[in-house]
């Protein structure tokens, strides 16, 4: 029988550098051989692996010409099988950047709608934006496409899906309708990136993804007494395996360059043996037992642009008395490729999937709840710390804030790699050498807003700002809306205070002020790069308007 092909192909990693090579990612329904034959010669062949049962191939393209975008046709065995026959599509591209960046970013994608008639979170963001490239092939699209988190919504199925896992298992066991093992992931993947539209976009736009808790499951590593309590049940150990195991196999293989491909040890044994299953399960395992095995972050320049995506769920360290958001290898880590070649680059997007700065109510509650938990009102096991511990797990009081000394960490490491503070600057990094932006990207809360940082001693020089957009499709009920709009008022500031005096918590070393938003919504953000010159602009998803732009501003320094 001749090989289909079953997801994708989705273009990942493209070389922001010398523009030369790709590298294209497929997942097909039987072992082959896959090729990318591009219009003007470049292409690769790549032999596909096999992980339970799924067989994948991460397909490098080389020959490529920077700047210039070629089509490209998929082949299985030397067959023909993208594009496919009568799409009405345009052709899929591979283009390399050659003269600024036009970055896209978002988070939040439930991938499920109905097949007709209304959907009840809206228009889909991803789904919007490629319509709109389909309907004007001439219509400027992004460079790549930055996901910041949830990707999947492992607990949080759609009909369909519950569906297809009340006929494999019985509903009334744990997990239930969340999913339990790889193939239900590889269920969650086939729902999210077959929908037609968002297949071509994910086949001709590049993209970075990182996961965020809803990728495993809501606050996902939030405590360690929500984890003691997870490894406790029966079901817990498959779930996260199985988890990381279709992380590392959909998102994280994409995410490497092929020179990092090439030197991965892990990549280069599953693609050795017949079946990659329990070297990669093994992996998954060694992974979730000691997070600091595995770096998830990763960088990617694009000429004078630097992007450094950032694990801020598997690489947190949760006991009690040290919480930090990164582990010390993961933290050094993102140290140093940020502060990397003072004055080589022009812009640093620092992608994490929660953002830094929060609304002030959100921030000093997450803080105050920290200091609850680890004792600052009675020790460490008394009455405060148990109800600290209580309301941290039901209210989702998990982000930077809740661990005050990595946002600190965080706050001084951007502020240096702006060019500052005085007295504080990394080796080189000056006001000569400084960027004109530093930009956070992020999503997760489920409403878009623009940030400032009110530094002390008048601030560095490049200027650094808290981007944060979500969702990408989802629901944003009324209790979201209000919450927010509070978090962010004058009188929930001043709640905020409060909690933290009564929680003794030092003040942060910097303040904050929202400049743009909240706006609600489904939505994605785009930043668009030209020299040292910065553009923001915001794009909602409209029933029956599709995409409408809702915000334009201008970030660079100036």
């Amino acid at each position: 029988m001749t090989a289909g092909l079953r997801i994708g192909p989705v273009l990942r990693y493209v070389d922001g550098v010398t523009g030369t090579s790709a590298t294209v990612w497929v997942e097909t329904d039987r072992p082959c051989t896959a090729e990318i034959r591009c219009a003007d010669g470049a292409g690769g062949r790549a032999r596909t692996f096999q992980i339970a049962g799924h067989h994948y191939a991460l397909v490098p393209v080389t020959g490529l010409t920077p700047g210039v975008a070629t089509a490209y046709e998929v082949l299985l065995d030397d067959r023909p099988v993208w594009p496919e026959p009568g799409s009405g599509f345009p052709p899929s591209t591979v283009r390399t950047p050659a003269d600024g960046l036009r970055v896209a970013f978002g988070s939040c994608r439930w991938a499920a709608k109905p097949a007709a008639g209304h959907d009840p979170v809206g228009p889909d963001a991803l789904d919007t934006l490629a319509t709109a490239l389909i309907a004007d092939p001439g219509r400027e699209r992004p460079d790549v496409l930055l996901l910041l988190g949830d990707q999947v919504y492992a607990d949080e199925t759609s009909a369909a899906t519950r569906r297809w896992l009340a006929a494999r298992r019985d509903p009334r066991d744990a997990p239930g309708s969340e999913v339990g093992d790889y193939e239900e992931y590889t269920r969650l993947y086939d729902e999210s990136w077959r929908d037609p539209e968002v297949r071509w976009l994910l086949s001709t736009v590049p993209s970075l993804m990182i996961f965020d808790d809803h990728d495993v499951i809501d606050d996902w590593n939030t405590s360690a007494a929500w984890l003691a309590t997870m490894r406790s049940t029966h079901w817990w150990h498959e779930r996260v395996v199985s988890g990381l195991m279709s992380y590392w196999v959909y998102q994280h293989l994409g995410n490497l360059s092929p020179a990092e491909l090439a030197t991965d040890p892990l990549y280069a044994e599953i693609r050795a043996v017949p079946d990659g299953t329990e070297p990669l399960r093994r992996f998954a395992a060694e992974a979730d037992a000691d997070p600091a095995r595995v770096r998830w972050s990763h960088r990617r320049d694009f000429g004078r642009t630097r992007v450094l995506m950032v694990d801020t769920r598997a690489a947190r360290v949760l006991t009690e008395d040290s919480r930090a958001m990164l582990d010390p290898a993961t933290a050094a880590w993102v140290r140093a490729q940020a502060l990397d070649g003072p004055g080589t680059y022009d812009h640093l997007l620092v992608g994490t999937s929660l953002p830094w700065l929060l609304p002030p109510l959100i921030h000093d509650a997450e803080a105050w709840n920290a200091a609850l938990c680890r004792g600052e009102r009675g020790g460490p096991a008394g009455r405060w710390a148990r109800f600290g511990e209580r309301l941290r797990q039901r209210s989702d009081l998990e982000h930077w804030a809740a661990f005050p000394e990595s946002f600190e960490e965080l706050t001084r490491l951007l502020a240096e790699a702006a060019g500052g503070p005085p007295g504080g600057r990394a080796p080189g990094v000056g006001t000569a050498a400084a960027p004109a932006t530093v930009c956070v990207l992020s999503g997760d809360v489920h409403h878009a807003y623009v940030a400032e940082p009110r530094w002390p001693d008048g601030g560095p020089p490049a200027r650094v700002v808290q981007l944060t957009c979500s969702p990408l499709h989802n629901a944003v009920p009324a209790s979201i809306r209000l919450g927010f709009r509070f978090g962010w008022s004058r009188a929930g500031r001043r709640l905020g205070r409060l909690l933290a005096r009564h929680g003794r918590v030092a003040r942060p070393s910097i303040g904050w002020r929202r400049t743009g938003g909240p706006w609600f919504g489904n939505q994605l953000m785009t930043l668009t790069l030209r020299g040292r010159s910065a553009m923001l602009t915001l794009d909602q998803a409209r029933a029956g308007a599709g995409l409408v732009t809702v915000d334009e501003r201008v970030l660079d320094a100036g």
